[in-house]
């Protein structure tokens, strides 16, 4: 998943981060509402996580009603610190699609937020990827190659996905450092060579044909064409 935090607690907000980054998502994090409505209604996220007392002059509610204005779906969930029932309806009642108090457990947070994209993805056929013989179960976080279950790491598992996500279609290593690494900018590292080669032989080297190709000078392609 592309997940938008926006928190200003440092502390929260690096827990957060922590946490889904371990769980292979793609996180971008913004510390004030300003920035955050900047990037919510400039990129696309599977789910926002927003805080609702935020500094920058715009709080959580006025994002979710701003985002809401311009027909966005992008589920919400609310992550605050004011815990009484009227804070939940206002909440809810602005366009969030869930609220989950502070002090909070990550567990329930992970579990929330995949049930908020499970909803919104409206079908089961969504929640799975499928590239020839290659299967990603979305919620289950499981891939199989000609029913054999693979063993991935976090990045790995984020790599594939975005890589069946486009199927068939050139993928760039400056679109997997923004999409799968969150870097904006070249840091001159092989750690996308070393991924790559790690996956290729998880996913390719007992299996015929081979899905994943590497275009020199261009990027990356996955699909069961040469």
């Amino acid at each position: 998943m592309k997940i938008l935090l926006v928190e200003d607690n440092e502390r929260v907000a690096q827990f957060v981060l922590n946490g889904l980054k371990e769980g292979g998502h793609v996180v971008d994090h913004a510390d004030n509402g300003r920035d955050g409505l900047f990037m919510a209604t400039t990129e696309t996220y599977d789910v926002l996580v927003l805080d609702r007392l935020l500094p920058g002059g715009i709080d959580g509610l006025a994002i979710i009603e701003a985002l809401r204005r311009t027909g966005s779906k992008v589920p919400i969930l609310i992550l605050s610190a004011l815990a009484e029932v009227d804070d939940k309806i206002r909440g809810l009642r602005a366009g969030g699609d869930d609220y989950l108090t502070k002090p909070f457990a990550f567990g329930e947070l992970a579990a929330r937020l995949e049930a908020l994209v499970r909803r919104a993805q409206g079908s089961e056929s969504e929640t799975s990827l499928a590239v020839a013989d290659l299967r990603m179960d979305l919620l289950a976080r499981k891939v199989t190659r000609a029913g054999k279950t693979i063993q991935l790491q976090p990045r790995e598992f984020a790599l594939l996905e975005f890589l069946m996500r486009h199927a068939g279609q050139v993928v760039t290593r400056t679109m997997l450092l923004e999409n799968v690494w969150n870097y904006h900018f070249d840091p001159q590292t092989n750690v996308i060579d070393v991924i790559i080669s790690k996956l290729r032989q998880k996913i390719d080297s007992q299996f015929h044909p081979p899905l994943l190709h590497t275009l020199r000078g261009v990027g990356y392609r996955l699909d069961q064409d040469a």
